[in-house]
């Protein structure tokens, strides 16, 4: 294998399936509701609760509350951390996929 071939790149706190969908999900819309998120990525509450709080906890993702009327709000969006290290794990996950392509002899 070519020595670019570095597993160590792949940011594991974005690497789950539901983080990943997540900072995918945001990087297109901005910002999304709890119920939004939780229909797109086909989760429960709990699920999505412990998710967004790992990205919360990293500085990926930032999370506010509010009410609207009387319903409560919950929305996420992207940080500027986010944005950035979401770039650098498509850019790790591409270099992986090149390294492993075949070379011709």
């Amino acid at each position: 294998m070519a020595d670019d071939f570095d597993i160590n790149r792949i940011d594991e706190i974005i690497h789950g399936r539901v983080r990943l969908g997540i900072m995918a999900y945001l990087s297109g819309a901005g910002t999304a509701d709890f119920g939004e998120l939780k229909t797109r990525l086909q989760t429960t509450d709990g699920n999505l609760s412990v998710h967004l709080r790992k990205l919360e906890d990293a500085g990926f993702v930032e999370v506010t509350k509010r009410f609207v009327g009387r319903k409560p709000l919950t929305e996420a969006r992207l940080t500027e951390d986010g944005r950035a290290a979401f770039l650098q794990y498509l850019d790790a996950v591409g270099a992986l996929h090149a390294a492993a392509q075949p070379r011709p002899d």
